[in-house]
């Protein structure tokens, strides 16, 4: 009872400086799990939150618009989850590399403590032009399209029989492309950092769940709630791995159609111009699967993107959901960013543990 009385008055001193924040009107809001933190996207504004080594919070909030809210005509089925995926990809590595530039910052405290320093002044993260964004964004798909859908052809041609047909050569080589991901994200998992990271990923889904659900934004509550979320892009990446079997099938039957053979270079040249085709059928599947998410079919459909977050998500501690509260409460314009503010000197107190420097 008191809990909810808190809640109540905490509500009533809520005072929103985002424009596009209507609290009477849903609002889908997403994130993406950065070293040692969250990003949370909101209608017009993204935050993300980055604990320190010396347990406290920065936060980085900007404006911004999707090119589909820029460009309304993008925004048709299909052709808006091409543009959305790109769009969320130059988001995701600006912020990784933001919180990648505060790590860096933490190292050198590091550094200079085992030096004897007690503290350190430390270089601002870098400011990241557009170019050296877009070259990174460039570097990121085309190695992700070299190991998991150009390789997976390569294999396919030179070990299996199967060029002539398309859809046992696509199903095939479509099973490759699966196990390829799930032997990578399951490789990395063991991984300390990594770990973490997976951790944050579970936080930042929980405190999406608490949102969509009007439960008290604190840590105690949000912990309560699912890490496994029916839009997650691990969901994603799964979906396109299943739809990309069908729609090449397709694509392949088509080509020999018209050509009357088909070989790997031929499918090189036809596959890889129709992957944001894939991309845009596979945003408009999981965007239906998750409104239906309450009916049998629904579920079916979202089945094994949740199931796959056992492996990209894991239970967060309470010191991680705070982190992803606060990028969700900054991104929605309930927080004032200017709070947690980065500092160049800070003290190096590592050995210290976390749970100490919360309460302070």
């Amino acid at each position: 009872m008191e809990n909810t009385v808190q809640n109540q008055r905490d509500k009533s001193t809520w005072v929103p400086t985002n424009p596009a924040y209507d609290p009477n009107k849903p609002m889908q809001i997403g994130g993406q799990a950065v070293l040692e933190g969250v990003m949370m996207r909101a209608p017009g504004s993204v935050a993300t939150a980055v604990r320190r080594t010396d347990g406290s919070i920065v936060v980085k909030q900007e404006p911004f618009v999707s090119f589909i809210e820029r460009y309304r005509y993008l925004n048709v089925p299909i052709i808006r989850g091409a543009v959305g995926l790109v769009d969320m990809l130059y988001l995701g590595i600006q912020t990784l590399n933001w919180s990648g530039e505060i790590a860096m910052m933490d190292v050198q405290g590091q550094q200079a403590k085992s030096n004897g320093n007690g503290t350190t002044v430390q270089k601002p993260p870098k400011i990241q032009t557009k170019t050296s964004l877009i070259l990174s964004l460039v570097i990121a798909l085309t190695f992700g399209l070299g190991i998991f859908f150009v390789a997976p052809l390569l294999i396919t041609t030179k070990i299996f029989q199967l060029e002539q047909s398309a859809f046992s050569f696509n199903l095939v080589a479509g099973g490759i492309r699966i196990a390829m991901l799930l032997v990578y994200l399951l490789a990395i998992s063991f991984l300390k950092d990594i770990r973490r990271l997976f951790q944050y990923h579970g936080g930042e889904h929980k405190a999406v769940f608490a949102f969509e659900l009007k439960d008290e934004l604190s840590p105690d509550v949000v912990q309560l709630r699912s890490r496994f979320h029916p839009r997650c892009g691990t969901s994603f990446l799964l979906i396109v791995m299943f739809v990309a079997i069908v729609s090449f099938a397709f694509l392949d039957a088509l080509v020999k159609q018209i050509t009357g053979t088909i070989t790997l270079p031929i499918r090189l040249v036809t596959h890889l111009p129709f992957i944001p085709v894939v991309g845009g059928l596979s945003y408009e599947i999981i965007r239906f699967s998750a409104k239906h998410s309450t009916t049998w079919w629904g579920r079916l459909l979202i089945a094994p993107g949740l199931w796959l977050q056992r492996i990209t998500t894991k239970e967060p501690d309470n010191s991680q959901v705070e982190v992803a509260i606060v990028a969700l409460r900054c991104a929605l314009g309930l927080d004032d960013p200017h709070k947690y503010p980065l500092r160049q000197s800070v003290a190096v107190e590592a050995d210290i543990p976390l749970t100490t420097l919360q309460h302070r």
